[in-house]
């Protein structure tokens, strides 16, 4: 979020929207205000002068370095690991401060100099030792002080880190299992297989950051300094902005896009939201109303393939599922999404009775198509990774290069060298709360694997769910929305497939893998507009100049859809083209198209319901009948369907027909 700090007012920099009241409009620092508020990201220290231009470089050559280890480096996988998180520690503590009160232009504490020291030593001895450590024996290292001193120091570092950085619900749990774990088994063996072994903090998500999420952070960096937000702002109002309330439509379109490759819902909220929000509120939308949509939008364009945020590279790597697989089977529940905000939307204006904007206002789509350029990295990114040609790593780097010529050809917006140290520095930096939240998720699976607490916890929600899987999906539910608070999406991911996807995959629960993996994914997501720590939501809500809960509100009904289609994929996975078995595409394809259309027929009647307006004010008796024939529909089931079909259907046409009566139409 450091980004924030450079941009002008968000009102000034608006393009097209001249005629919105600068004082209607968040600023820059409001956005800093109220994401320091409820962002740990956002609270980094202040560095100006020669200090801030040591850091800056030092976060790109940290860029560099990782680029440069995950392509080149062939060796002991824990070497690199260990290093990576050495780093991570020297320059999380660089730019986290242990609080938000007492940040001090230039200041470093002795105190976070020490710990930097101290809880950096342990991994760097860790790397120059490894083959040895390695071929130790569990009991040697076990009952040697200054190794279990090293591993404790090591692992109390990057909890504090993550305190600073990611925040304290995630640290709460790993606080309560490491209690746990210490209590019912003996500390060596804990600190063994948290620090010395591949099932504690260097697990599976450390491992996966380490080799690949750090350079899909550093590629979407670079993408964003090509202009391809502007393109993707422009290409939706040549669709959508002249139709009814023009620019929330622009704002669903264009976040889903842009969301698609930040792999940040808050990024992604502030950086098209500056252009978005003022052009609804100018259409007439209340400020909450449009900073909702645009969290929104973003969040879910965290779920939108073929990228998916690099969630979708990261979810092949997990299920050991081809990537271009994935990212079809993503399509279907993302369009439920982004339709059911699109339809919330039209009835949001519809309702106001707003206008789009001026054709003459809108970009021409034949000046659009000079730049359709800007796509070549996405496009070379997915062919590369979705063929097999090239390793997931080696696409991305191929992508950035790919990414770099567009820049210098973009001549609007060309990138220069600032601008790509920029980019590496960016990558830096958002690499340390990902990485520190992903030492945190190895620290839980390790605590869970050690102490054997896997089996009783299935055995807990098996129990408080009676076996019945809707209600393991509720629990599941949420723990992902609790866990996924204030997280970000990868290291999100990393935490749900590490934790909940297996309770749900198990015999008990019967939920087939990819549709378990989906699910949880999609309500780690969601814990980004759902309140109390809804940080998209808050970030909108500051452009827009409106209160931040009425403006979480609001988005968590937008996003009606997240809440509902995981449910049905989960206990129909005929949405994700595949049987209840988990075998893919084993489904016909006529039993594909009637369970999104009556999805989407659902989605229509709650969007309605929760709107209140269809072609006239809604009683409070068809709202409800509303809601109910619109999950009916959304329930697996020929009989829910019809009986939802009639319901829907029925109250669509006395609406119609007492508006048309009352002169309305």
């Amino acid at each position: 979020m450091a980004f924030l700090k450079k941009k002008k007012p968000l009102a000034e920099e608006t393009v097209g929207v001249a005629s919105v009241d600068t004082a209607e409009v968040g600023t820059a620092a409001d956005v800093e205000e109220v994401m320091k508020k409820y962002d740990r990201e956002s609270n980094t220290r202040i560095w100006t002068g020669m200090p801030k231009m040591v850091i800056r470089y030092l976060m790109a050559a940290f860029s560099v370095y990782c680029l440069a280890m995950t392509l080149l480096f062939r060796g002991i996988a824990e070497i690199p690991l260990t290093l990576f998180l050495g780093f991570i520690i020297i320059i999380g503590y660089l730019n986290y401060p242990a609080s938000k009160k007492n940040v001090k232009e230039n200041h470093l504490p002795w105190y976070d100099v020490v710990i930097m020291i101290v809880g950096s030593v342990p991994f760097f001895y860790f790397a120059a030792n490894a083959e040895k450590i390695l071929l130790t024996d569990y009991t040697v290292i076990s009952k040697s002080p200054i190794m279990l001193a090293m591993a404790v120091v090591a692992i109390l570092a990057l909890m504090e880190l993550c305190r600073r950085s990611v925040g304290i619900p995630i640290l709460c749990v790993v606080a309560a299992l490491l209690i746990y774990a210490l209590v019912n088994v003996r500390f060596g063996k804990v600190m063994y297989d948290l620090f010395y072994t591949v099932s504690g903090v260097m697990g599976t998500p450390i491992a996966t950051c380490q080799k690949y999420i750090v350079i899909f952070i550093i590629f979407g960096a670079f993408l964003e300094r090509t202009g391809i937000s502007n393109f993707f702002i422009n290409l939706a109002n040549c669709v959508a902005g002249a139709s009814a309330g023009g620019p929330a439509k622009v704002a669903v379109i264009s976040s889903a896009l842009c969301g698609m490759v930040s792999g940040s819902s808050v990024g992604n909220t502030v950086t098209t939201g500056s252009v978005t929000i003022p052009m609804m509120k100018r259409t007439g939308y209340k400020g909450e109303f449009a900073g909702a949509v645009e969290a929104a939008a973003s969040t879910g364009g965290q779920i939108m393939p073929p990228i998916m945020g690099a969630a979708a590279f990261l979810m092949a790597e997990y299920t050991g599922i081809p990537y271009a697989k994935i990212a079809l089977l993503a399509v279907l529940p993302a369009v439920l999404y982004f339709t059911g905000i699109y339809i919330a939307v039209h009835l949001e204006a519809k309702k106001l009775g707003l206008r789009g904007l001026n054709r003459d206002e809108l970009p021409r789509f034949r000046e659009l198509a000079k730049k359709i350029y800007l796509l070549a990295p996405l496009v070379i990114l997915v062919w590369l990774v979705s063929t097999g040609a090239r390793t997931m790593q080696s696409s991305a780097a191929i992508a950035i290069l790919v990414t770099i010529i567009v820049g210098i050809i973009n001549k609007d917006d060309r990138i220069s060298l600032s601008k790509a140290v920029d980019a590496l520095e960016a990558g830096g930096k958002g690499t340390i709360t990902v990485a520190a939240a992903c030492a945190m998720a190895g620290v839980v699976a390790g605590c869970i694997v050690t102490t054997g607490l896997a089996s009783k916890l299935l055995r807990a929600i098996v129990a408080a769910s009676a076996g019945v899987p809707i209600l393991a999906l509720f629990l599941t539910m949420i723990c992902c929305i609790i866990l996924g608070m204030g997280v970000p999406t990868t290291a999100n991911y990393c935490i749900m497939a590490s934790t909940c996807a297996p309770i749900l995959m198990s015999e008990e629960i019967g939920i087939p893998m990819l549709a378990a993996h989906f699910f949880v994914f999609y309500f780690g997501i969601v814990a980004d507009i759902t309140p109390p720590v809804a940080l998209a939501a808050y970030a909108g809500s500051a452009i827009a100049k409106a209160p931040p809960m009425k403006t979480a509100l609001n988005a968590t009904k937008l996003a009606i859809a997240a809440f509902i289609v995981p449910y049905i994929f989960a206990l129909n996975p005929a949405m994700l083209f595949m049987n209840k078995a988990g075998d893919l595409f084993s489904v016909g394809a006529l039993d594909v198209v009637l369970i999104v259309v009556s999805a989407l027929i659902g989605l229509f009647g709650i969007a309605a319901a929760l709107n209140g307006h269809l072609y006239r004010k809604i009683n409070p008796a068809f709202r409800v009948l509303l809601i109910a024939g619109g999950l009916g529909m959304m329930i697996p089931g020929a009989v829910s369907d019809a009986i939802g079909l009639v319901v829907v259907g029925g109250i669509v046409l006395l609406q119609y027909l007492a508006a048309k009566k009352e002169g309305l139409l």
